[in-house]
């Protein structure tokens, strides 16, 4: 019978080198990163922490920063760096397989998450067993319009994934390492963590904590960022979308009878049928509905040709470390002394 991992009080496993790891996505992050981790040195979580950087393709002085904070920082500091930008998500994902905690936080590099919260965050999870819990704000402190794509999102969200209703998908989330374990086992060029959360797990639960304005600069998610991060929504974790393309075709169809009907009784009647202008404006919204579902057939086309044509989930070029973890499949499990540069492709 195998041996199960022995488990510390409020269910940390001896399995871990730290009870808590902080996964930090970086992208033009090098004014604000630096007290990030400082204060996070300051926390005493149970079992320790760390803190693991993916520098997602910054282009400031990012990457320095960071390498200095992995050398001089009081805490152990995992460093990662993208060959380019892929995206918030799937720096996290890069940063999910070299976490070691027994729970793992993502937070972003922003300083509107206060380090503070994070203990509180992370004892809500551990002493309650849950395998994830979500942040919510009593108050945001983005601008308007983010605000109102991030109500859309989860609007977006509840009627597309498996999760409670009402449930706030924010990044500032707590994972226990099974869920982390399942999670980056996915593959795709197109993750979506929360969507790949819920298929993973249904003991999901959310604290209140604080929201602060941001420290410098502005919000990195553009117009362009959020409608693709919709998009990863609705293809990779649903098919509603071609099920309402189905219903609008019916629609359509039955549209269609209707004028059929309408003009054989006008022919009946010995009145002539509507002419030309009726005639355009049915054909324009027919060609209008015919093009929206072949775009979704096509998005959906599209993202499975580039997933089965080996696009690459992120590339790292440079780890730094203790005990940083190969990606699964790569061959050894530990890179004890793992220093130098390397690149290598997670699809």
């Amino acid at each position: 019978m195998t041996e199960l991992p022995a488990v510390h009080p409020g269910g940390l496993s001896a399995g871990h080198p730290v009870g808590l790891s902080i996964v930090v996505p970086v992208y033009r992050g090098a004014a604000t990163v630096g007290a990030l981790v400082a204060a996070l040195s300051e926390l005493k979580p149970e079992g320790g922490i760390e803190v693991v950087l993916v520098n997602d393709g910054s282009p400031d002085n990012s990457g320095d920063v960071c390498r200095a904070l992995q050398e001089s920082a009081a805490i152990p500091v995992i460093y990662i760096e993208h060959a380019r930008n892929f995206g918030e998500h799937n720096a996290v994902m890069t940063g999910l397989r070299h976490a070691r905690g027994a729970y793992v936080i993502t937070m972003d590099d922003d300083l509107q998450n206060p380090p503070e919260e994070v203990v509180k965050l992370y004892d809500h999870a551990r002493l309650g067993g849950w395998d994830v819990v979500y942040t919510r704000y009593a108050k945001k402190e983005h601008e308007g319009w983010r605000n109102i794509g991030s109500r859309f999102a989860n609007g977006v969200a509840d009627l597309l994934l498996d999760k409670p209703k009402g449930l706030y998908l924010s990044s500032f989330r707590c994972m226990s390492a099974l869920a982390v374990q399942e999670v980056t086992k996915y593959r795709g060029p197109y993750p979506y963590v929360d969507g790949l959360l819920m298929q993973v797990t249904q003991r999901l639960d959310s604290i209140e904590v604080k929201h602060l304005p941001r420290a410098e600069g502005r919000s990195n998610y553009t117009l362009k960022r959020l409608v693709l991060l919709w998009l990863n929504l609705a293809t990779n974790f649903s098919v509603l979308p071609l099920r309402l393309a189905i219903l609008a075709g019916v629609a359509m169809g039955f549209l269609g009878l209707l004028g059929a009907v309408a003009t054989i009784v006008e022919a009946i009647m010995g009145e002539t049928p509507s002419g030309w202008a009726s005639s355009m404006t049915i054909m324009l919204l027919i060609a209008g509905v015919q093009f929206l579902i072949l775009g979704v057939l096509g998005e959906y086309v599209g993202r499975a040709f580039l997933s089965a044509n080996g696009k690459p989930q992120g590339v790292v070029r440079e780890v730094r470390g203790p005990g940083v973890r190969q990606v699964a499949g790569e061959g050894a499990s530990t890179a004890a002394a793992e220093q130098s540069p390397r690149v290598r492709a997670v699809s």
